[in-house]
Parts: C-alpha cells; structure tokens; sequence
C-alpha cells in the first residue's frame, strides 16, 4: 500500500511537470537569428532560460517561440497573421529589422512594416512590446542614425511599449559573442534571458 500511494504521488509530480504551463496564455517571441538561437541547439536558447526563470518566479505566461533566423521585417510580416492564428498569444515580443539593417533596406520601409505587424496584432487583440535594435558603427553614422530612431518613433506613434536592446551588455564582450561579430554565444543566452526577464516583466499582466 505504500508503494502504491508513492507510485501515485510520483504519477502527480510528473503530470504537473508536463502540464504545468499548458493553460497559461500565451507570450509570442517573434524575432530572426539572435532569438532563433543560430549556432546552438534549440535548448539552449534564450527564450527557454527565459521561460525557466518564469516559472521559478511564477510569472504565468508560456513562452511560444517562432522566430526564425535570416527573417526581415517583410518576411515577418507575411508570416505573422498565420502564427497569431495558430497559437493565440496574449503578448507578442517584437524582434526583428536587424536583417533589414544588414541588407541595407530604406528605415521608412522597415519602419511601415513593423508598424503593419503592430497592427495587425492589435486587431486581433494582441498586446505589441516591441524591442529596441542596435546596429554596429561600419553601417555609416546616418544610416544608424536614421534606423535605430525608428523604434523609440513607432513606440510613441502606435503607443506600444518599447523593450531595451537585448544585446546592450552582451554585444562588445567578445567572450559572449561568435566571431562573427553578430550572434551572441551560448554563455550569452542565459544573461538575454536575465535581461530581458527584467525588462519586460513590468509590462506583463497577470
């Protein structure tokens, strides 16, 4: 009878485990390679340390992570009404542009794109935190300029709120980043997962 009633409590324990996020709505990350986790297996991601340390602390949202590596802000926006179908968030952390920086695309048409996504997930009653992107210096000074100003004028304009760069402590330390300059490493994601954990939190209801 003891080892039934344990039996029975260990049955509980993993049933809670494997379901324990399954009706807590839904926290989009839609986002290109930094989010995607290019160079590591999936694992090791950002977004699932970030998941960890929500469920450590109770914040009771289950993170559905669709970013793709290489994805542009056009791109996003093709795929974007499918994905808010398919899995309903709540919230949808918005990463993406970084591609249309390294492909040299006008700021205005990255700027109508994003602004098209915030859109189309405000109609379907999805709240848009967008994120902050940084490009590197060797794109000119003006192009800089003019991109990274995008963020903080579609915040304002299409009244969303506006999440710091997640690279911010991580992009100049070499120990945290691939050699090519771009991609944070695997040492890296749990610290993403740190910042951007106190980063959007404040924003999130329960």
């Amino acid at each position: 009878m003891h080892y039934k009633n344990f039996y029975i409590f260990l049955l509980i324990l993993i049933s809670n485990i494997l379901f324990a996020n399954k009706d807590y709505p839904n926290l989009l990350i839609y986002g290109d390679s930094i989010s995607a986790g290019y160079g590591m297996s999936s694992d090791k991601q950002w977004s699932v340390a970030l998941q960890e340390i929500f469920d450590v602390n109770k914040i009771k949202f289950q993170i559905i992570n669709k970013s793709l590596s290489g994805e542009t802000t056009g791109g996003g926006l093709v795929r974007l009404k499918r994905i808010i179908e398919e899995f309903q968030p709540v919230y949808i952390l918005l990463e993406l542009g970084g591609n249309d920086a390294l492909r040299g695309y006008p700021p205005l048409k990255v700027k109508q794109n994003l602004e098209a996504m915030i859109s189309m997930a405000k109609n379907e009653n999805v709240k848009v935190l967008l994120m902050q992107i940084k490009i590197p210096p060797n794109y000119g000074k003006r192009y800089q300029e003019s991109f990274e100003s995008i963020y903080s004028d579609i915040a304002r304009d299409s009244q969303v709120e506006l999440i710091p760069f997640m690279l911010e402590n991580v992009a100049l330390n070499s120990e945290l980043m691939f050699r090519d300059g771009i991609h944070p490493n695997e040492k890296a994601q749990p610290l993403i997962a740190d910042y951007v954990y106190k980063s959007l939190t404040p924003h999130l209801k329960q």
